[in-house]
């Protein structure tokens, strides 16, 4: 009886787990073929970011009501010092990562930008190693040169190349290297009690929106104003169709950043990364078999070469995890508490794994 026990325990844990992978894959592959496929006919993708980013805002601010109502203990708001002084610079560089990885899809393929964007772990560890968060290692050596020779391979004497496009997103993902490393340090902080994500995306949201006011501005405001399809619109049903496009944007957005939140609760963060190198191989294959991306032997190589990087990136994580746990955070920090009122049977995880989420990811 207790084997059998074990058996539908193990059983339910997996079950439970692909769901979580399978719902993380909707919104993170979703988002990146939505944002190619309106970018095909809306042509202002910064005021596109600007829109989800108040959604987002809008949603986790319900989320934290939700929370609150329910667990009778005020939400964390940080004073407008800490806010400006320790938020702001993590929210400008989160700001400039998403604008500009979106502004890219108006150049280049679908394929080009995820291979690009995951170069991004090259950026967060060159910085991690500037702001002392890793110890200079001949792994990590190998592990940026693996990842560097991919991204060569990849775009080299690619057929469907696009310099601006390709500038684009490699300037977003150099940010996002900034990004994540002052990410990681603004949830090490745990005085400021910004550990559970639905908390941190209630208070960058604003600032990245301010952020990125002044691009939009210069780049799109002017075009946007004469546009038809938003403030000269003569179609109603075409204003309604656009607003509601973009109001997808925003759902996708959230949905990724809590289906990412789900996912680590429940099992790991390592969980996570594994099933970020995995999703990586299924957008491309996704963007050569429904948008006729040209993909040559060389670029799969190149691909490949940069995964094993990645791949051994989270190995050596996992390792440094297991040996002496990495940085913690204070007990009760984590979102594990939350997650349960959320989904009302939620199981407490360990807040270990929790603390890396946000330093393995890359944006959207």
């Amino acid at each position: 009886m207790g084997r059998w026990a074990l058996d539908v325990a193990f059983v339910w844990k997996a079950v439970l787990t692909l769901g979580l992978v399978l719902l993380y894959y909707c919104f993170s592959i979703g988002i990146t073929f939505y944002n190619k496929w309106l970018t095909k006919s809306f042509h202002f993708p910064l005021f596109m970011t600007m829109l989800h980013l108040a959604v987002i805002f809008l949603f986790s601010a319900l989320s934290r009501a939700l929370v609150q109502c329910s667990s009778h203990r005020a939400r964390v708001v940080l004073s407008w010092t800490d806010y400006l002084r320790r938020v702001a610079p993590t929210a400008l560089a989160t700001a400039l990562d998403v604008g500009l990885s979106n502004w890219s899809f108006l150049y280049i393929t679908v394929s080009l930008y995820t291979m690009t964007k995951s170069s991004a772990v090259l950026f967060i560890l060159i910085f991690s190693l500037i702001f002392k968060l890793e110890e200079l290692r001949a792994a990590l050596v190998l592990v940026v040169l693996l990842i560097a020779g991919g991204l060569f391979m990849f775009t080299y004497k690619s057929t469907q190349f696009n310099v601006e496009g390709f500038a684009l997103v490699l300037g977003a993902s150099f940010i996002g290297g900034i990004r994540w490393t002052l990410t990681q340090i603004l949830l090490q902080k745990a005085d400021l009690g910004l550990q559970n994500p639905i908390d941190t995306m209630f208070h960058l949201q604003p600032l990245m929106f301010l952020g990125l006011f002044p691009l939009f501005a210069i780049f799109e405001g002017l075009h946007l104003s004469t546009s038809e399809k938003i403030f000269r619109f003569q179609d109603t049903g075409l204003l309604l169709w656009v607003l509601g496009s973009l109001l997808l944007g925003g759902i996708l957005a959230f949905g990724l950043g809590f289906s990412e939140f789900l996912l680590v609760s429940r099992t790991s963060s390592l969980t996570l990364s594994i099933a970020g190198i995995f999703k990586e191989v299924c957008t491309l294959l996704l963007a050569a078999h429904l948008l006729g991306d040209q993909i040559s032997l060389l670029n799969w190589l190149g691909f490949a070469l940069c995964l094993s990087g990645i791949s051994l990136h989270v190995a050596l994580k996992a390792l440094h995890s297991r040996g002496d746990g990495g940085p913690k955070l204070s007990k009760g920090q984590g979102p594990s508490a939350d997650l349960e009122l959320l989904l009302r049977n939620s199981q407490k995880e360990e807040d270990d794994d929790d603390d890396e989420y946000f330093v393995t990811q890359g944006p959207q």
